[in-house]
């Protein structure tokens, strides 16, 4: 009984706020009477000294009023195309019906060649914050949004956090058009989707969902813009916003979502069936769904012939364990297992470490926290001197450390070791996890040795096997094992062996990539070229 009188107290809110915003929608609506739509935006708009109303008449007879804020439309496309043209007066006999008299303005009047009719004050304050001018015209009950907007934006630039030796140079900016012109012009079928929403109350951040229809799952799409739907924030301001708002664990350390300045990289991905979300106001580019194996995965291995491409990123995968295992078998064998390290490198530890006051434990945390003191503080400071800073800081520290016997030189070389191992990891993200994993990996082997070391491993392992990023296994294709895709993970095959997409969900979607057989054989055309002379 009381379910039954909850759910009618449900079904009667419901009713009352779609009531609500029926009668909102309904006030919402632009009237045909200028001056009210000009007071009301006025209201709206009270305290707002950059906002333009620029009331004049359209050929000397029909008011008219241009509302526009200062600094984000192009003042001089405004007097240009849009105030002189529709100013002058026309001494031709026209026709005066109302309808007549519009067609007549957007058709032969205004020069500006973006054009959207607006019918709701909601919508003109969002032409209007966008840097849109609009224009509203007596006598009618919808406005029309002028694609003015202008304001000042970065060049195009390469990203220094991805930078390539052989491959493009230029980087995503701040603003979004820009960054949909740079995808445009890598994918350039019709088949490349954009689709638009505004995230944020008071920011009302453009947010483009990006993919290729055909090649994408119409399922990950419906979760993205589900997932970008939930999100209600007072604003939106980059999109690492976006990113914890749906991601499918916030609590792991591993990211599950790749970002990128990047446009050839965000067009490989699209290609691959990914989905790509864009946001105004930031060059960061989020691509859903990712395994961890993308994460280690560069650019520029692409841009390289396979063999080397293979070669690179079996180094990466080995310097990654170093980054998160070293420091801690350091820790293992030093404090537990003295028996596993041969006896000469064991005395020449041993008398280095003879004047140290900490075990090994306290010696490798301290260590690794002043290290990473010293990354950070060269990232924060200006470029020029935070690097000065990183490297003179760490010699100074360390030099100053041995020599007052806090630390031994074995442990220097680990650490240092350890920071050039961290930074072969290409995605920034996926370097941070494996930084804040490297603490409890030590304390684990200050503790319990190896067999520490294993459980942490096992934990790690575990924890990465139960992930997903939008549904997708964060193993894959390492687990559930696919052989098919093995190849772009251990190895960099050939091009001409990506004959398929990669199987990102429940349902291949058009995965054929290429035509097959397109090996390299120069042999054929000299057996096609000899048949031919022997025939003639």
């Amino acid at each position: 009984m009381f379910f039954f009188k909850e759910s009618k107290k449900k079904k009667q809110i419901v009713k009352n706020q779609q009531g609500q915003n029926q009668n909102q929608q309904q006030q919402d609506f632009l009237s045909t009477d200028l001056e009210q739509n000009l007071q009301e935006l006025q209201n709206i708009y009270q305290n707002c000294m950059d906002i333009v109303f620029r009331p004049f008449k359209i050929e000397g007879k029909t008011k008219a009023a241009l509302i526009y804020f200062d600094g984000l439309s192009n003042i001089e496309e405004i007097d240009a195309g849009v105030l002189t043209p529709l100013m002058k007066e026309n001494n031709a006999k026209e026709n005066t019906d109302q309808f007549i008299h519009v067609n007549h303005i957007l058709e032969q009047r205004l020069t500006v060649s973006k054009v959207k009719k607006v019918q709701t004050i909601t919508e003109c304050m969002e032409h209007i914050s966008s840097g849109n001018p609009v224009l509203l015209i007596d006598q009618q009950s919808e406005g029309f949004a002028l694609g003015l907007a202008n304001w000042e934006k970065r060049s195009i630039d390469e990203p220094t956090g991805e930078a390539v030796i052989r491959g493009p140079r230029e980087g995503f900016t701040e603003s979004l058009g820009t960054n949909l012109a740079l995808l445009r012009r890598k994918i350039r079928s019709p088949q490349l989707k954009m689709k638009s929403m505004k995230i944020g109350e008071y920011t009302q951040t453009e947010v483009v969902i990006s993919y290729i229809e055909g090649i994408a799952d119409q399922a990950l799409i419906q979760e993205v813009e589900t997932r970008l739907s939930r999100i209600k924030v007072d604003g939106i301001l980059e999109t690492s916003y976006i990113e914890e708002f749906i991601e499918d664990n916030p609590y792991s350390p591993f990211p599950q979502v790749l970002d990128t300045e990047r446009p050839d990289v965000v067009a490989a991905s699209l290609l691959e069936g990914r989905v790509a979300i864009l946001q105004d106001g930031t060059p960061f580019v989020l691509i859903v769904p990712v395994s961890f194996y993308s994460l280690l995965q560069s650019n520029e291995d692409y841009y390289q012939r396979s063999l080397i491409g293979t070669a690179t990123r079996w180094l990466r995968y080995i310097f990654l364990l170093i980054s998160l295992l070293l420091p801690s078998l350091y820790v293992a064998l030093l404090t537990f297992h003295q028996e596993m390290l041969p006896t000469t490198l064991l005395i020449t530890i041993a008398a280095s470490r003879e004047k140290i006051p900490f075990p090994a434990l306290v010696e490798a945390l301290l260590m690794e926290i002043v290290f990473e003191a010293l990354r950070e503080a060269g990232l924060r400071l200006p470029r020029q001197a935070g690097s000065a800073v990183s490297i003179v800081g760490a010699l100074v520290i360390g030099q100053a450390a041995v020599q007052a016997g806090l630390v031994s030189s074995p442990l220097i070389m680990v650490v240092a070791l350890t920071g050039i191992a961290s930074f072969t990891v290409p995605r920034y993200a996926a370097g941070i996890a494996l930084r804040m994993l490297r603490f409890p990996m030590i304390l684990l082997a200050g503790t319990l040795g190896l067999l520490g070391i294993v459980l942490g491993l096992i934990m790690i392992v575990t924890h990465m096997a139960t992930l997903r990023s939008f549904g997708v296994p964060y193993l894959s294709p390492m687990a559930p094992i696919q052989r098919g895709e093995m190849k772009d993970v251990l190895l960099r095959a050939p091009f001409w062996k990506f004959n398929t997409r990669p199987h990102l969900t429940g349902k291949d979607n058009n995965i054929e990539r290429q035509s097959p057989d397109q090996k390299p054989n120069p042999n054929h055309g000299d057996d096609e070229t000899s048949k031919g002379k022997g025939g003639s």
